[in-house]
Protein backbone atom coordinates (compact mmCIF):
# COMPACT_ATOMS: atom_id res chain seq x y z
CA UNK A 1 0.00 0.00 0.00
CA UNK A 2 1.35 3.43 -0.96
CA UNK A 3 2.02 5.90 1.83
CA UNK A 4 -1.19 7.80 2.53
CA UNK A 5 -2.57 10.29 5.00
CA UNK A 6 -5.34 9.06 7.27
CA UNK A 7 -8.43 11.20 7.83
CA UNK A 8 -10.55 10.77 10.95
CA UNK A 9 -13.64 12.95 11.02
CA UNK A 10 -16.11 13.40 13.84
CA UNK A 11 -17.85 15.82 16.15
CA UNK A 12 -15.24 15.22 18.91
CA UNK A 13 -17.69 16.56 21.47
CA UNK A 14 -15.48 15.88 23.39
CA UNK A 15 -12.50 14.02 21.95
CA UNK A 16 -11.75 10.95 24.09
CA UNK A 17 -9.09 8.28 24.48
CA UNK A 18 -10.71 5.88 21.98
CA UNK A 19 -10.51 8.53 19.23
CA UNK A 20 -6.77 8.94 19.76
CA UNK A 21 -6.20 5.20 20.11
CA UNK A 22 -8.02 4.64 16.81
CA UNK A 23 -5.89 7.25 15.02
CA UNK A 24 -2.68 5.74 16.44
CA UNK A 25 -3.79 2.21 15.49
CA UNK A 26 -4.66 3.24 11.94
CA UNK A 27 -1.33 4.99 11.47
CA UNK A 28 0.60 1.90 12.53
CA UNK A 29 -1.56 -0.77 10.90
CA UNK A 30 -1.86 0.99 7.52
CA UNK A 31 1.64 2.50 7.64
CA UNK A 32 0.24 5.97 7.11
CA UNK A 33 2.36 9.10 6.89
CA UNK A 34 0.10 10.63 9.54
CA UNK A 35 -3.51 11.03 10.58
CA UNK A 36 -5.49 14.27 10.45
CA UNK A 37 -8.38 14.59 12.90
CA UNK A 38 -11.10 16.70 11.29
CA UNK A 39 -13.75 18.14 13.64
CA UNK A 40 -17.13 18.74 12.03
CA UNK A 41 -18.60 22.21 11.94
CA UNK A 42 -22.26 21.17 11.95
CA UNK A 43 -22.87 17.45 11.29
CA UNK A 44 -25.97 17.31 9.07
CA UNK A 45 -27.18 13.96 10.47
CA UNK A 46 -26.95 14.99 14.13
CA UNK A 47 -28.42 17.36 16.68
CA UNK A 48 -26.52 20.62 17.41
CA UNK A 49 -23.27 19.98 19.25
CA UNK A 50 -22.82 20.76 22.94
CA UNK A 51 -19.43 22.52 22.77
CA UNK A 52 -18.45 25.36 20.44
CA UNK A 53 -16.10 24.77 17.51
CA UNK A 54 -13.41 26.76 19.34
CA UNK A 55 -13.63 24.53 22.42
CA UNK A 56 -13.64 21.33 20.37
CA UNK A 57 -10.57 22.48 18.41
CA UNK A 58 -8.74 23.39 21.62
CA UNK A 59 -9.50 19.98 23.17
CA UNK A 60 -8.28 18.18 20.04
CA UNK A 61 -5.00 20.09 20.07
CA UNK A 62 -4.48 19.04 23.69
CA UNK A 63 -5.37 15.41 22.90
CA UNK A 64 -2.93 15.01 19.97
CA UNK A 65 -0.05 16.63 21.83
CA UNK A 66 2.61 13.98 22.39
CA UNK A 67 1.27 11.72 19.60
CA UNK A 68 3.72 12.01 16.68
CA UNK A 69 1.99 11.89 13.32
CA UNK A 70 -1.39 13.09 14.60
CA UNK A 71 -2.57 16.57 13.83
CA UNK A 72 -5.78 18.58 13.83
CA UNK A 73 -7.18 19.84 10.52
CA UNK A 74 -9.78 22.62 11.08
CA UNK A 75 -10.92 22.67 7.41
CA UNK A 76 -14.60 21.92 8.17
CA UNK A 77 -14.88 24.42 11.01
CA UNK A 78 -13.21 27.10 8.89
CA UNK A 79 -15.69 26.38 6.09
CA UNK A 80 -18.66 26.47 8.48
CA UNK A 81 -22.20 25.31 7.83
CA UNK A 82 -23.38 21.70 7.42
CA UNK A 83 -20.51 19.22 7.22
CA UNK A 84 -20.35 16.98 4.15
CA UNK A 85 -17.37 14.65 3.73
CA UNK A 86 -17.26 15.07 -0.04
CA UNK A 87 -16.89 18.86 0.28
CA UNK A 88 -13.95 18.29 2.61
CA UNK A 89 -12.25 15.84 0.25
CA UNK A 90 -12.62 18.26 -2.66
CA UNK A 91 -10.86 20.95 -0.62
CA UNK A 92 -7.90 18.87 0.56
CA UNK A 93 -4.55 19.23 -1.26
CA UNK A 94 -4.38 17.10 -4.40
CA UNK A 95 -1.49 14.76 -5.13
CA UNK A 96 -1.83 13.03 -1.75
CA UNK A 97 -3.37 9.60 -1.23
CA UNK A 98 -5.97 9.57 1.54
CA UNK A 99 -7.54 6.91 3.73
CA UNK A 100 -10.83 7.68 5.47
CA UNK A 101 -11.01 6.02 8.90
CA UNK A 102 -14.44 5.19 10.24
CA UNK A 103 -16.13 3.12 12.90
CA UNK A 104 -18.39 0.19 12.08
CA UNK A 105 -21.41 2.29 13.11
CA UNK A 106 -20.52 4.86 10.42
CA UNK A 107 -19.90 2.08 7.92
CA UNK A 108 -23.46 0.87 8.48
CA UNK A 109 -24.79 4.34 7.50
CA UNK A 110 -22.19 5.05 4.79
CA UNK A 111 -24.61 4.80 1.86
CA UNK A 112 -26.73 7.58 3.39
CA UNK A 113 -23.82 10.03 3.07
CA UNK A 114 -24.02 12.63 0.34
CA UNK A 115 -21.99 11.55 -2.75
CA UNK A 116 -20.93 8.33 -1.02
CA UNK A 117 -19.95 6.66 -4.30
CA UNK A 118 -17.54 9.48 -5.13
CA UNK A 119 -16.13 9.35 -1.60
CA UNK A 120 -15.35 5.64 -2.08
CA UNK A 121 -13.66 6.49 -5.39
CA UNK A 122 -11.49 9.25 -3.94
CA UNK A 123 -10.23 7.57 -0.77
CA UNK A 124 -9.42 4.18 0.65
CA UNK A 125 -11.78 3.17 3.44
CA UNK A 126 -10.59 1.65 6.72
CA UNK A 127 -13.06 0.50 9.35
CA UNK A 128 -12.69 -0.24 13.06
CA UNK A 129 -15.04 -2.35 15.14
CA UNK A 130 -17.52 -0.54 17.41
CA UNK A 131 -19.55 -2.29 20.13
CA UNK A 132 -22.83 -3.57 18.69
CA UNK A 133 -22.10 -2.67 15.05
CA UNK A 134 -21.26 -5.29 12.39
CA UNK A 135 -18.11 -4.93 10.29
CA UNK A 136 -19.97 -6.07 7.17
CA UNK A 137 -20.35 -3.18 4.69
CA UNK A 138 -23.79 -2.42 3.22
CA UNK A 139 -24.46 -4.40 0.04
CA UNK A 140 -24.44 -1.29 -2.19
CA UNK A 141 -21.03 -0.24 -0.86
CA UNK A 142 -19.60 -3.73 -1.21
CA UNK A 143 -20.76 -3.91 -4.85
CA UNK A 144 -19.36 -0.44 -5.56
CA UNK A 145 -15.97 -1.35 -4.07
CA UNK A 146 -15.95 -4.54 -6.17
CA UNK A 147 -16.49 -2.47 -9.32
CA UNK A 148 -13.63 -0.18 -8.28
CA UNK A 149 -11.43 -3.20 -7.47
CA UNK A 150 -11.02 -1.73 -4.00
CA UNK A 151 -11.01 -3.46 -0.67
CA UNK A 152 -12.27 -2.31 2.69
CA UNK A 153 -9.35 -2.30 5.13
CA UNK A 154 -10.13 -3.64 8.61
CA UNK A 155 -8.24 -2.16 11.55
CA UNK A 156 -7.04 -4.40 14.40
CA UNK A 157 -8.83 -2.25 16.96
CA UNK A 158 -10.39 -3.78 20.06
CA UNK A 159 -13.92 -2.39 20.52
CA UNK A 160 -13.96 0.25 23.26
CA UNK A 161 -17.17 1.12 25.08
CA UNK A 162 -16.42 4.84 25.26
CA UNK A 163 -18.56 7.48 23.62
CA UNK A 164 -18.73 11.25 23.75
CA UNK A 165 -22.41 10.92 24.70
CA UNK A 166 -21.51 8.82 27.76
CA UNK A 167 -18.84 11.34 28.78
CA UNK A 168 -21.23 14.31 28.46
CA UNK A 169 -23.82 12.45 30.54
CA UNK A 170 -21.29 11.64 33.26
CA UNK A 171 -20.08 15.24 33.45
CA UNK A 172 -23.66 16.54 33.59
CA UNK A 173 -24.34 14.18 36.53
CA UNK A 174 -21.11 15.17 38.26
CA UNK A 175 -19.63 11.67 37.85
CA UNK A 176 -16.01 10.73 37.22
CA UNK A 177 -14.58 10.45 33.71
CA UNK A 178 -11.30 8.92 34.88
CA UNK A 179 -9.70 6.83 32.15
CA UNK A 180 -12.01 8.15 29.43
CA UNK A 181 -10.32 11.46 28.64
CA UNK A 182 -6.79 12.72 28.24
CA UNK A 183 -5.88 14.44 31.51
CA UNK A 184 -5.31 17.79 29.77
CA UNK A 185 -8.72 17.52 28.03
CA UNK A 186 -10.46 16.68 31.32
CA UNK A 187 -8.78 19.71 32.93
CA UNK A 188 -9.86 21.94 30.01
CA UNK A 189 -13.47 20.77 30.32
CA UNK A 190 -13.47 21.50 34.05
CA UNK A 191 -11.78 24.88 33.62
CA UNK A 192 -14.31 26.00 31.02
CA UNK A 193 -17.39 24.50 32.65
CA UNK A 194 -18.27 22.40 29.59
CA UNK A 195 -21.08 19.83 29.54
CA UNK A 196 -22.39 20.70 32.98
CA UNK A 197 -26.12 20.32 33.60
CA UNK A 198 -28.01 23.63 33.35
CA UNK A 199 -28.57 25.27 36.72
CA UNK A 200 -32.04 24.55 38.12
Amino acid sequence: MAIKTGLLGGSFDPVHRAHIALADTAMRALRLAGVELIPAAQPWQRKPLAASPEHRLAMLELAVDGHPGLRVNPIEIQRGGPTYTMDTLRNLPSGTGYCWILGADQLHNFCSWRDWREIAERVELAVAQRPGAPLEPPLALRQHLDRLNRRLATLPFEPVAISSTLIRQRIARGESTDGLLDVAVAHYIEQNGLYRAPAA
